[in-house]
């Protein structure tokens, strides 16, 4: 068997080289750009050898989906590479998104500008409250926006902004994103409104950002103090919302593929299964956005409280002026400082004076009972 450093440079011997790959319902040619560690190949000048089609960019193929690999090179040009590379493919795993079932969840693809389009634009403007995401290419500087998910209550539509273009946003999308009637949910809105704002000159307008809500709940609940780092959105869903982990898992896919093979966005066409992953990552944002908002407001309900318990004691209201802030109200300081004592014990700080979330401690509390 080869060792870790032998896969790696036998991988690294075949960049470059043109192979013909056999699917299961095709069969494509291209040069190969990388392999990753995951099993997944990457290829480019990719065109299918029975219509002599072209793909546009990249096209990533997952091991599981090869089904015979040739070299198109002559035999004397390469004889050592096409039996072992062939064992090598036979012998890649299944990635995350083979876990992923492809019919959990109800999403719509708009990849035209007729017939589900229009449908799809008329539905989404009808709603007062929806889900967003998006899904790019390439560094921060110079992000191509790819898919923009869009969730109602009903549905999630995947708009393929890569074949789409600027027509979708001039025939509705812009609409939409800038509706200030629109709530759009969505979580760490900096890069979707980055690349909207970069590549459309379009504004997105009126967020709920469900990253932000957890920093506050954060900085409430610890009494004032700041986390080292923000919540990925599966954090998010996990801590608010109790998710199991499988109704996590296409986020966690989703979160590794991102990191693993960025290209995967730009490819056409789009796998069934990353579709799913795609849809996945906005169907949850409506109901977490109303579990937030009942958190948030916790504090406020704890001052009207206050003001009840203040005017149902006759006697106390009779000695105060209307203006005067009731004696109850002040409780929220002794709180602010029963949560700032309560974060010390539970989480480690930083030189700056943040606290590690990796940290958390759940049984600082008993042992400082004990003590």
């Amino acid at each position: 068997m080869a060792t870790s450093s032998e896969e790696c440079r036998f991988l690294d011997d075949l960049k470059r080289k043109r192979v013909k790959i056999t699917l299961f319902d095709t069969q494509i040619t291209g040069v190969i750009q990388r392999i990753t560690q995951k099993k997944t190949v990457i290829l480019e000048d990719v065109s299918e050898v029975k219509s002599g089609r072209k793909f546009p960019g990249v096209k990533i193929i997952f091991g599981h989906e090869i089904r015979k690999v040739e070299f198109t090179h002559s035999a004397n040009q390469d004889t050592l590479g096409n039996e072992e590379y062939k064992s090598e493919i036979h012998s890649f795993k299944k990635t995350g998104l083979d876990d992923v079932h492809e019919d959990c969840v109800n999403y719509v693809v708009i990849d035209e500008l007729h017939e589900k389009f229009g449908p799809a634009v008329m539905h989404i403007q009808a709603q007062k409250v929806i889900g967003g995401g998006a899904d790019v290419f390439g560094q921060t500087a110079q992000e191509r926006l790819c898919w923009l998910q869009v969730a109602t209550k009903k549905v999630v539509y995947l708009f393929d902004v890569l074949l789409l273009g600027g027509q979708a946003f001039k025939n509705g999308l812009s609409m939409i994103m800038e509706n200030p009637h629109v709530l759009k949910v969505v979580h760490d809105c900096r890069c979707v409104a980055r690349c909207l704002k970069a590549e459309f000159r379009v504004n997105l307008t009126n967020v709920f950002d469900t990253q932000v809500a957890d920093l506050m709940l954060f900085y409430n609940e610890t009494g004032g103090f700041l986390p080292d780092r923000v919540s990925s959105l599966q954090e998010v869903l996990r801590l608010h919302l109790k998710l199991p982990t499988t109704d996590l898992l296409p986020l966690w896919t989703k979160e590794l593929h991102r990191k693993e093979c960025p290209e995967v966005w730009y490819v056409r066409p789009s796998t069934p299964a990353l579709m799913n992953v795609m849809a996945a990552s906005v169907c949850h944002l409506l109901p977490l956005r109303l579990v937030l908002l009942d958190a948030l407001m916790s504090d406020y309900t704890i001052l009207v409280d206050a003001f009840m318990s203040s005017y149902h004691n006759q006697s106390v209201h009779m000695e105060q002026g209307e203006w005067t802030l009731p004696e109850e109200a002040e409780e929220l300081l002794s709180v602010r400082q029963e949560r700032m004592d309560w974060a010390a014990r539970r989480y480690s700080m930083t030189d700056a004076g943040l606290l590690k979330r990796s940290s958390f401690d759940t049984q600082a509390d008993s042992a400082f009972d004990m003590a």
